[in-house]
C-alpha cells in the first residue's frame, strides 16, 4: 500500500466479499472524498473514480470471493491527487497492461483511467497470495 504514503489523508474500510460490499464501497468514498476531505463531487474524475472502485469491488466479489472472505478498500487523497486501493487474497495477479484488452469491467478501468491521466498499478502481497489494485487520478 506504498502507492498511498505520499497522500495525507487516507481511510482503509474492510467489508465481507459479498455483493453489498460495493455499494459500501462507494457510499463509504462518496462520504469520505466529500464531506471528510472536501474533492469537489463535481470534478470531471469524480464520477468515474466511483465507477471504477465500484467495478473493483464487483470483480473482487465475483472472482476472489471463495480464497478472500474480506476485500479492503483503502481511499487516499492529496492536494492534486485521489487515490484507492481495492485489495482480496486471491492469488491471480492482472496485468494493468493488458486491461484494455480484458473484460468489460477492466477494460473499462483501463479506458478511464487513460483519459483521465491516471494510473494503475498492481501490487502483489509480499506471499504472492494476494494483491492491491491502486488508482491514481489528477484532481
Amino acid at each position: 500500500m506504498k502507492l498511498s504514503a505520499s497522500l495525507p489523508f487516507r481511510s482503509v474500510l474492510v467489508c465481507p466479499t459479498v455483493p453489498a460490499s460495493v455499494a459500501l464501497a462507494r457510499r463509504t468514498a462518496e462520504m469520505i472524498y466529500v464531506d471528510s476531505w472536501r474533492i469537489n463531487p463535481r470534478h470531471q474524475a469524480f464520477g468515474p473514480a466511483l465507477l471504477m472502485l465500484s467495478e473493483l469491488v464487483t470483480n473482487t466479489v465475483r472472482h476472489a470471493a471463495a480464497v478472500s472472505p474480506q476485500v479492503t478498500v483503502t481511499y487516499a487523497a492529496g492536494p492534486e491527487t485521489l487515490a484507492f486501493g481495492v485489495h482480496d487474497r486471491h492469488p491471480h495477479q492482472p496485468d494493468p497492461a493488458r486491461f484494455a484488452d480484458g473484460p468489460g469491467g477492466l477494460r473499462l478501468i483501463a479506458e478511464l483511467t487513460a483519459e483521465l491521466c491516471g494510473s494503475c498499478t498492481v501490487l502483489r502481497d509480499v506471499d504472492g497470495g494476494g494483491k492491491t489494485i491502486w488508482i491514481s487520478l489528477p484532481i
